[in-house]
């Protein structure tokens, strides 16, 4: 397997499992508008309506899917990493204290430090663009050439 090949075929395991990470957030928020009302009381005190919520999914469903066919990937993948670090950044007080457990010890910031895992992956999609040939746009490219 060449490296471009190679390079290729990482960056579309990347791109997917990036792509697939988010949207299982995105497709709760249709299926569970209630409970996404409540973290936005929670994190950010605003009271959200379903129609809102529903809205928000709409457009992160639709960025997910730009970036799993490697479409609009100027827009998309720092679009997707944007929506992430706006988590990350919702729960930054987890990181200064990374095993903390709850009453019956289970760590209770732990998604905190996958977040980072992932935020981390999000930008190295970014960095490598140049290098993801399996996309809709890097087809379109050659198609056009």
């Amino acid at each position: 397997m060449s490296h471009s090949t190679r390079d290729g075929v990482a960056l579309l395991i990347l791109r997917l499992g990036l792509a697939w990470f988010i949207f299982l957030w995105a497709i709760h928020k249709v299926i569970t508008p209630k409970q996404y009302q409540g973290l936005a009381r929670h994190f950010d005190g605003v009271e959200l309506d379903f129609t809102t919520i529903y809205a928000v999914a709409a457009v992160q469903i639709l960025i997910c899917a730009l970036v799993a066919l490697g479409a609009l990937r100027w827009i998309s993948y720092p679009a997707l990493a944007a929506m992430h670090l706006f988590t990350v950044l919702r729960r930054w007080e987890g990181f200064f204290d990374p095993f903390a457990l709850n009453e019956r010890g289970f760590p209770i910031h732990r998604n905190q430090v996958i977040d980072l895992a992932v935020l981390g992956a999000m930008i190295a999609l970014i960095l490598l663009i140049h290098r993801d040939r399996l996309s809709v746009d890097a087809w379109w490219k050659a198609r056009r050439a």
